[in-house]
């Protein structure tokens, strides 16, 4: 499928691995927060479509910590200022993929509906797509401190690309793009098409083994 064969009425996108490369600087903040919080050190994290609230119930798990004994919003706090902190240091290099800002401005011009579905919490995201200068194309989505399970967050951003535009969108009018197999499985749970792209950590035969609709080496070949 290339983009201009595209007939979706709403495209959404994955940040991490999919828009963008921090650098590590999310990685980081996400330890750091921890390590800050908790007063240990951070375990190692697998952050590939994971949601920032199924991240912090791997840290309550790791440190031994009952839910009610952790102010998730202080965590998220802590965790957003060490990420802006982060990716305006010198120490992480991070970059907007090719191809992205291309095709989100090729989706904007056939005035096709933009939105995120995201593992970020709200905050994250848009310090993130601040930061690499694509947020005005995302004034909405759906966000991994909606729920912790990803496959929750499809109808999350039906429902607000609705309010947003004041129309209705079908999950078969709907295409998902993003770079790892919980993505695909996102997509598939909502009823909506997935395009992969092999920017993030999963090539592109293990894109195409979990079932993803389409598969890219990245978002250049779609354009």
């Amino acid at each position: 499928m290339r983009i201009h064969d595209c007939s979706f009425e709403l495209v959404l996108y994955d940040i991490d691995g999919t828009l963008v490369d921090t650098g590590g600087a999310g990685m980081a903040a996400l330890q750091q927060a921890a390590e800050a919080y908790f007063g240990a050190p951070a375990p190692t994290l697998d952050l590939a479509g994971s949601t920032d609230l199924g991240i912090v119930k791997h840290l309550l798990d790791h440190y031994g910590h009952a839910s009610e004994q952790m102010d998730v919003m202080a965590f998220f706090d802590c965790y957003h200022q060490r990420l802006q902190q982060n990716l305006a240091s010198d120490q992480y290099q991070g970059k907007v993929y090719d191809g992205v800002r291309e095709s989100l401005v090729y989706l904007a011009q056939q005035q096709t509906a933009i939105g995120l579905l995201t593992g970020n919490t709200k905050r994250g995201a848009e310090i993130k797509t601040c930061h690499f200068g694509l947020d005005s194309f995302f004034p909405y989505g759906a966000y991994g401190d909606d729920f912790a399970d990803r496959n929750r967050l499809g109808p999350v951003a039906l429902a607000r690309a609705q309010a947003h535009h004041g129309k209705s969108f079908s999950p078969q009018a709907t295409l998902v793009i993003g770079d790892t197999p919980k993505d695909i499985a996102c997509a598939h749970a909502m009823g909506a098409k997935c395009l992969a792209v092999a920017t993030g950590a999963f090539d592109v035969d293990a894109l195409r083994a979990h079932g993803a609709d389409w598969v890219l080496p990245s978002l250049v070949e779609w354009i």
